[in-house]
């Protein structure tokens, strides 16, 4: 990410040999792949069933002054257990890629329950933690929270379910609203006022539901077909096909299976997807959306794929396998507390400092969080090709006000 041409950050962007890079710039403007983001372990979906395995030990990992509790279901069953240890590794590179990092990570094992969570961050505050860095389920931050803020320690949390945000808990992760706002609002901008949209009943639909339609009303749009979908499809897809007439672009959020056999379901009504817009979020950057001919030169909204597959060459270097996709949350967490502890002082996790308005730079490019606790991306604009994702427009150089 380039640095700012007209004002010098107060800091700069680390240099290792593997160029390991996590900007923190305050005071001025920012200048300036992924595997169904938002899907990877959403908190909609939660721990996978079966049993855990046995519960990790406690680990601190590096020797700085300021300590920071990192909270992971690391034996948890399943794909959980998998991320979490991943999520790990990334939080260990962040610490080991950055130059003399001042802090020690006190790793906890949460199992994936809100017992494990509660547990694990009554011992990281015990022993001195000045920020929590997760956990990753939303069904465990509740119980991290009312610990941290009654101590007034701040919670970087990994959920994805925007309801648990709020004082002194903010979320670093990849939250349907960020996509939902960046394609409406890039489509406004290429003169698309005329919205339909399908979407699934179920907890995503419903937050994409009411981020797409304040986006909509923002832009002075209007949204002029809008149906919700369960198991069949056919009947929401029929009356959204007949009012598609009246539509400029067609807004579908699901994974990639499931876009598939909507557009399937609307082709079937008779829609003619050819003549209209089409447009998803970071969900939709799957394999089967790319290989679907019906999807071809949709639009969807996503982080520039650039930084993870750079994360994930290091990755591999290090630790011989991929990364999960949501691994470069782990590393930005660690590598932002760092660069705080370095240059902020005794305020270094304050609310002032992490809600900074100019944001910081991270693996997925541009994040800010907001007072509330959810948090703004800056997301580049995608088109459906059937070698895979083509960036037709960048992420935003800065966030505006």
């Amino acid at each position: 990410m380039e640095k700012p041409r007209t004002e010098e950050p107060r800091f700069r962007p680390v240099t290792v040999t593997r160029r390991a890079v996590v900007g923190l710039i305050f005071g001025a403007p920012l200048l300036s792949a992924c595997a169904g983001v938002q899907q990877s372990l959403s908190q909609f979906s939660g721990p996978s069933p079966g049993p855990a395995g046995p519960a990790q030990q406690p680990q601190a990992v590096g020797n700085g002054q300021v300590k920071v509790g990192l909270i992971l279901p690391l034996s948890a069953a399943g794909n959980a257990g998998v991320a979490a240890q991943s999520m790990k590794n990334a939080a260990e590179m962040a610490l080991a890629e950055f130059q003399n990092p001042n802090i020690q990570l006190l790793i906890k094992d949460d199992s994936g329950s809100a017992q494990g969570a509660q547990q694990g961050t009554q011992q990281a505050l015990d022993e001195g933690a000045e920020i929590i860095l997760g956990p990753l389920f939303a069904l465990s931050v509740p119980a991290t929270a009312q610990l941290a803020r009654g101590r007034g320690i701040p919670v970087i949390a990994f959920s994805t379910d925007s309801s648990i945000a709020g004082r002194g808990v903010y979320l670093l992760s990849f939250l349907p609203e960020s996509d939902v706002n960046r394609i409406v609002d890039y489509s406004a901008s290429i003169g698309k006022r005329s919205f339909a949209a399908l979407l699934p009943d179920n907890a995503y639909g419903n937050v994409v539901e009411a981020a797409f339609k304040q986006a909509v009303s923002r832009k002075g749009g209007r949204v002029v077909a809008f149906e919700k979908y369960g198991a069949d499809r056919s009947g929401p897809a029929r009356a959204v096909a007949q009012g598609l007439g009246s539509a400029d672009a067609l807004f579908i959020a699901d994974d990639g299976d499931s876009v598939v056999a909507v557009a399937d379901a609307l082709t079937a009504a008779g829609a003619n997807l050819k003549n209209i817009q089409l447009l998803g979020t970071g969900l939709w950057d799957n394999p089967r959306v790319f290989a679907a001919p019906s999807l071809q030169g949709g639009l969807y909204a996503a982080p520039d794929p650039a930084g993870f597959r750079n994360f994930s060459r290091r990755y591999r270097t290090r630790y011989g396998s991929d990364p999960v996709r949501t691994a470069t949350l782990a590393y930005d967490a660690v590598a932002l507390v760092a660069a705080l502890a370095r240059t902020q002082g005794q305020q270094r996790f304050s609310p002032e400092v992490l809600t900074n308005p100019s944001g910081f730079a991270g693996i997925d490019g541009l994040f800010r969080f907001r007072s509330d606790g959810t948090n703004e991306r800056g997301l580049a604009i995608m088109r459906v090709g059937s070698g895979g994702g083509v960036a037709v427009a960048g992420p935003p150089k800065s966030f505006g006000a």
